[in-house]
């Protein structure tokens, strides 16, 4: 072993105890591994600026960029303060129903647009139902969160390692559909059910609230109604563009971008309230962590590992199966899926090509894992980052641990769910 690999190896353990014990600044950590990472030649300016494998994945970054700069326009038009009061009035004024309510919202969201944008979108209308009902936000972000990494499971489009899976097996949207739609409903149930269970003690009733919100107009919330169109017409576009990328050519990334500047364009906003919602922070925390995990990659720590898995499985293809999901669950808890997802895919590649049908349900076993360990710990998912940046920044900051012991408790559950049903769909 190399000592450049005992360096990196070394770097890395020690970013994510900082980041996990809050006592240096999440970005200031990241991008500092990802420098010590540069200086030890772990990786090279070639690497992280311009390679897709082993570099910062600018498609990401723009994609959170534009999202951010499209909800934060979107904001002016007091577009997430109707829904609010629309929300909360439709569950009465009750936490739990509120609760239930965004968590299904999030998830169905999340299958058709990515789940980073879902909860962009979501978590302004939560801190402002949770403002008029006096009660902690918390239980809501996080449930959402949870929401969206297992929602987006479910189709081509609703996180980014099902594109990569899509790319390298040639699934399309209703292959991913037909074959993890079904789990993912029933992830969801047993989801509320541990919201339930995890946060029943912090979801206060409160009468007096309640009957204060029922009386609320929601239509007096909005501020500026050509804002409104115009941002509910561009947000659809997006949508479309999202749905539609595989035939336009066009990135998510790029459809983002193109979305924002379209906004940016007509409404002529001023770029201090343009730029306000922008989380700059999040974005330079994930330049440093696809740095620092792209140069495992380069070093070939993420290709070992998942070398050793494949020759385990040796052509018994439930116990493979079973073991790649548990698997990728773990690794996707800590490291960023992305770059996990694109490490793996070759190698799945290899053993679908040489197991044949029996080893076609790799490739889910390999989107579940990755998907559904992502809500392991407070980085594993893109979508994680994004929302503890939202609610710090509102004055909410949810700490790596208070995130990671609930989401333990979901991959726990779910991955216990996921790993019945490949094995009972598919080989039993």
């Amino acid at each position: 072993m190399s000592w450049q690999l005992v360096a990196a190896i070394v770097v890395f353990a020690a970013a994510y105890v900082l980041i996990a014990t809050e006592k240096v600044p999440r970005a200031t950590v990241t991008l500092t591994g990802a420098a010590l990472m540069v200086l030890i030649g772990a990786t090279g300016g070639d690497d992280v600026f311009f390679s897709a494998d082993t570099g910062i994945d600018w498609n990401v970054l723009f994609l959170l960029l534009g999202m951010m700069m499209v909800v934060g326009i979107a904001r002016q038009s007091g577009m997430f303060e109707y829904l609010a009061v629309w929300s909360a009035k439709l569950a009465r004024g009750r936490p739990f129903a509120i609760l239930t309510m965004f968590a299904v919202i999030t998830a169905v969201a999340s299958a058709f647009l990515d789940n980073v944008t879902t909860v962009l979108l979501i978590a302004p209308v939560t801190l402002l139902v949770c403002q008029r009902l006096a009660v902690t936000p918390v239980p809501y972000l996080i449930t959402e969160v949870l929401a969206s990494n297992i929602g987006g499971t479910a189709t081509l489009i609703g996180d980014p390692p099902n594109l990569i899976v899509g790319s390298r097996a040639d699934l399309g949207f209703t292959d991913f559909l037909v074959a993890l739609g079904p789990i993912v409903a029933i992830l969801m149930v047993a989801l509320i059910g541990l919201a339930w269970l995890m946060f029943r003690r912090q979801l206060h009733y409160d009468p007096q609230r309640a009957t204060q919100v029922m009386a609320l107009r929601q239509r007096e919330t909005i501020r500026d109604r050509r804002l409104l169109v115009i941002s509910l017409s561009v947000l659809a576009a997006i949508l479309a563009g999202f749905l539609t990328s595989r035939v336009t050519g066009l990135s998510p990334a790029m459809v983002a971008l193109i979305g924002a500047g379209l906004l940016v364009l007509v409404t002529r906003m001023e770029p201090a309230k343009i730029f306000a919602d922008v989380e700059w922070e999040t974005l330079l925390f994930f330049a440093g962590l696809f740095v620092m995990v792209g140069a495992l990659v380069n070093l070939g720590v993420i290709k070992a590992l998942g070398g050793a898995a494949a020759g385990a499985i040796d052509g018994h293809w439930a116990a493979g199966a079973a073991g790649l999901l548990i698997g990728s669950a773990v690794l996707s808890g800590v490291i960023d899926n992305i770059p996990y997802v694109a490490t793996l895919a070759p190698l799945t590649q290899d053993l679908v090509d040489a197991g044949g049908a029996a080893a076609q349900p790799l490739w889910w076993a390999l989107t579940l894992g990755a998907d559904l360990g992502g809500n392991a710990t407070a980085i594993g998912a893109s979508a994680n980052v994004v929302l503890l940046g939202v609610a710090r920044r509102n004055g909410h900051p949810i700490s790596f641990w208070q995130f990671t012991k609930y989401g333990l408790i979901t991959t726990a559950v779910t991955i216990a769910l996921s790993t019945a049903y490949l094995l009972l769909r598919y080989y039993l």
